[in-house]
């Protein structure tokens, strides 16, 4: 028993109160950051897993709509090489909201080239399956006055 104490008081005296303490809080301190990336990593995917299900779930929709708005994000990166050179880059996503006859919106991610192509004010036929954007079919011979109300 008294051993024991004796054991317990020096493990905690060899941890807390030596030069290698540095030594033996980094590994904890580096294993805890790697479950916490690998941890936000398992939890995004999963995010997309369902909502790539859902939206496999839910039903293909074709319905009237009007283009409401068009909005783009930029986004800027920059890329550090050896030798202290960068290159800089930039990507562009496309946003597209739609308004239906019942006056509910709902924004959709689109590609470039459809963006380009698309006019606020535009009357068709949008096709969608959850939050995935399929397409979307102009009225050419369509007033505007109809879901403008």
């Amino acid at each position: 028993m008294l051993f024991k104490g004796l054991r317990e008081e020096f493990i905690l005296e060899s941890f807390f109160y030596t030069g290698d303490t540095l030594f033996n809080l980094i590994p904890i301190f580096m294993g805890i950051i790697f479950i916490i990336v690998i941890g936000s990593i398992i939890l995004n995917a999963g995010k997309g897993i369902s909502q790539w299900k859902k939206n496999e779930d839910s039903p293909r929709l074709s319905v009237h709509a009007m283009i409401s708005s068009k909005r783009t994000n930029v986004s800027r990166h920059t890329h550090h090489h050896d030798d202290h050179m960068h290159s800089h880059s930039t990507s562009t996503t496309y946003y597209v909201t739609f308004q239906f006859e019942s006056g509910d919106r709902s924004e959709f991610r689109i590609s470039g080239k459809e963006y380009g192509q698309l006019a606020e004010g535009d009357l068709g036929t949008l096709t969608f399956q959850g939050t995935r954007y399929l397409g979307f079919e102009r009225d050419y011979h369509s007033s505007q006055d109809t879901l403008r109300g």
